[in-house]
């Protein structure tokens, strides 16, 4: 589980592929405080850490999530947004995200609104998720609240911590985010689906 409060980036320093797996090895300022087996949220993505060595580690995607997430668009130095798991007992300061993306989605607009940010997103309504005004989204691992909400889009605002210590301030038109939607509101649209 983890709150949605982005701890620091890490930087790409290697890609391999292998079979349908990719290997990511990462450099971050958390690296000397990870352990092998631990989860850490990359770009909103749970994965385990399966090697660490100095100041880089190195977590395995598999392609059920290189299929359903923007991990198979990284390039070697670009700034992933990183989460450790949450401790418990710890305030919960975002909301209750699990690391298992939805779906990707696509940065349609970005308007600066006098000292903050406003970022409109796209996704495939296909999928069945949803968003609320007032509710959470998760972008790229970011806990954030919906601001305008539509059939397949929804905006959210950025304030300036947010857009300088995430990988926000990276987003053009057009790029490619991943999307956890509620899981509250999952399993309500669960159960209307099942009555």
């Amino acid at each position: 589980m983890f709150t949605g409060i982005i701890e620091g980036f890490g930087e790409v320093k290697k890609l391999i592929r292998e079979d349908e797996n990719l290997h990511i090895t990462m450099e971050s300022s958390l690296t000397t405080e990870l352990k092998i087996d631990q989860s850490v949220a990359h770009n909103g993505v749970c994965l385990t850490v399966v090697d660490v060595s100095d100041s880089q580690y190195t977590v395995t995607a598999i392609k059920e999530s290189l299929d359903k997430t923007n991990l198979s668009d990284l390039t070697v130095g670009a700034k992933v947004n990183m989460e450790r798991a949450m401790k418990l007992g710890a305030r919960l300061d975002g909301h209750i995200v699990q690391g298992h993306v939805d779906q990707v989605g696509r940065c349609t607009k970005i308007k600066e609104t006098g000292g903050s940010w406003s970022y409109t997103f796209e996704y495939d309504p296909k999928m069945k998720n949803i968003t609320i005004e007032k509710g959470s989204i998760t972008i790229n691992g970011v806990s954030l609240t919906v601001i305008d909400s539509g059939i397949s889009e929804f905006s959210v605002a950025i304030i300036p911590y947010t857009y300088e210590h995430t990988n926000f301030h990276e987003f053009k038109t057009g790029t490619c985010v991943n999307l956890e939607f509620d899981v509250v509101g999952k399993y309500i649209a669960k159960m209307q689906l099942l009555n």
